[in-house]
């Protein structure tokens, strides 16, 4: 805990996480509270625990039972996968918070939940008792945003589990299993976080943020391995063609000339390009 200004950024994160993401060791909320002087709170595990531990839940209840979250002017907490649905679980004990969650889990519950089978290791933890269900944890929030990837079944049907007039899923697709890792590298974490600490954080925001993803060759990578598994060569070839007008990318370059020859092949052709009009 780094006690600091009037607003607390929470975030919860994994010890492997931290080591792959930083060169530095230390927790993403450190360097984001660091440059804007902002008070924070980071918890630590070791491994994909869910953070669903009763030590885990007495601390939260000491903060409430102390008025810990009433020293401060604005709240956010911030988790992506295991670790946002802490983010979204934990918020409730600091309502009126904002929350901004990563693809999270809404449970670990089997009877809700028997169609993700990617943490099986944890089917005997309970989600029925405190801080247990995220999206009843989250209608305590001031405003929510969960985003995920549509195209990721479990993501989807557990955003799907979130809900309600405060609450905003954010749709990312093509990202996968990586969107903190994109929003980082793209820098518009950061930003995205700081507008939520000033308590200005709109979907809007998201939107325009994502946005940025037409220049971010890993998220271009992928998104045309999707669409040549879908073997779509026009969509293909437009993909590349719009890619190749803002930079010049070799693979890029000969697939738009393979989804030429799989077009002429078929009798089609790409549309001549789009041209300015100048007054």
């Amino acid at each position: 805990f780094l006690d600091r200004d009037a607003v607390l950024l929470v975030t919860f994160e994994t010890m492997d996480s931290i080591r792959v993401r930083t060169h530095s060791d230390v927790p993403l909320g450190w360097d984001l509270a660091g440059e804007h002087n902002w008070s924070q709170l980071c918890l630590m595990s070791h491994g994909e625990t869910f953070f669903r531990h009763r030590a885990v839940y007495q601390f939260f209840d000491g903060l409430v039972d102390e008025g810990f979250f009433d020293r401060f002017d604005r709240v956010v907490f911030y988790g992506a996968e295991t670790c946002g649905y802490a983010a979204a679980a934990y918020s409730v004990a600091a309502p009126g918070a904002s929350v901004v969650a990563i693809s999270p889990q809404a449970t670990l519950d089997p009877r809700l939940c028997e169609w993700d089978d990617r943490f099986l290791h944890m089917r005997r933890t309970s989600c029925t008792d405190r801080y247990g269900f995220a999206p009843d944890m989250v209608e305590a929030a001031a405003q929510a945003f969960v985003l995920y990837d549509p195209e990721i079944e479990a993501a989807a049907m557990h955003a799907a589990l979130f809900r309600g007039p405060n609450l905003a899923r954010i749709r990312c697709r093509h990202m996968g299993d990586q969107i903190e890792t994109y929003f980082k590298r793209m820098e518009l974490l950061q930003p995205l976080l700081t507008k939520a600490m000033d308590g200005l954080l709109r979907v809007s925001d998201f939107h325009a943020a994502l946005r940025e993803r037409k220049n971010y060759l890993p998220y271009l990578r992928a998104f045309l391995a999707a669409v040549q598994a879908a073997e779509r060569p026009f969509l293909s070839a437009m993909l590349c063609r719009s890619v190749l007008r803002r930079m010049n990318v070799p693979r890029f370059r000969q697939q738009l000339s393979a989804s030429n020859k799989a077009l002429a092949a078929a009798g089609k052709s790409l549309p001549a390009p789009a041209r300015l009009e100048v007054a």
